[in-house]
């Protein structure tokens, strides 16, 4: 049975990243009844950690587990440094249950664009979104190669502004020579802010994944409301 107003439950694993995606959901999904759960260690943890263990790992499946015996009849995780553990869950609970930047992912590797900018500025969600990208281009774009190359600049997470955190991920952009690439995915929904700024200073589509995932969600809980498709976040 479809519901009119289904519960949506996100995990947050930093404050900033709670609030663009709840703003993104009042926008792309307003039907949704939403449930923030914030664990604000779990990015902490997972760097000094090193990336994600088996105990971290645990640590989130029974978050995931809370808001399953909650009620919630989709989830998003809006970390991307613990993407994989998505697939563990979708595994042990038969609602919908998205990584952080899937949906995005998806569209962007279904676009025109030929060499891909991944940015990041923690260092564990490099490898989690490289690791999701190339996992769907089989998939995705079978017949048509795909350039992806990664910067990180841990200086934008400490950032006062959306211009400042642009400066940075554009200086990590070019040191590591992607300046030129097609299209710039934000690897973590906290830098959204700077999505605007840094289109500006790069002048290609600088594509962020809040969005995508709300519209994906929508679409697989409200079938008859249309937009099944996601479509990335676009920067003029």
């Amino acid at each position: 049975m479809i519901e009119a107003h289904p519960l949506v439950a996100m995990i947050h694993a930093v404050p900033t990243g709670a609030r663009v995606a709840q703003e993104a959901f009042a926008r792309e999904f307003p039907q949704a009844t939403v449930w923030n759960v914030l664990d604000d260690r779990l990015l902490d943890d997972a760097r000094d950690a090193g990336g994600l263990t088996d105990v971290l790992r645990r640590r989130m499946l029974r978050l995931i587990g809370h808001v399953m015996d909650g009620g919630a009849r989709g989830l998003l995780l809006t970390c991307s440094s613990y993407g994989d553990v998505v697939d563990t869950a979708r595994t042990l609970w038969g609602v919908p249950v998205l990584k952080s930047d899937e949906a995005l992912f998806q569209a962007a590797l279904a676009g025109p664009f030929e060499r891909i900018a991944v940015v990041a500025s923690t260092r564990p969600a490099v490898p989690a979104a490289v690791a999701q990208l190339e996992a769907l281009v089989p998939a995705v774009r079978p017949d048509r190669p795909v350039d992806i190359v990664t910067a990180l600049s841990e200086a934008a997470a400490a950032a006062g502004t959306p211009e400042a955190t642009a400066r940075h991920l554009a200086d990590a952009l070019a040191t590591v020579g992607a300046a030129d690439a097609d299209a710039v995915l934000l690897a973590q929904y906290s830098l959204a802010p700077a999505r605007d700024a840094l289109a500006e200073l790069l002048d290609v589509p600088v594509l962020d994944g809040a969005g995508a995932a709300a519209r994906a969600l929508r679409g697989l809980l409200l079938p008859d409301a249309g937009q099944t498709v996601p479509a990335p976040a676009v920067a003029p």
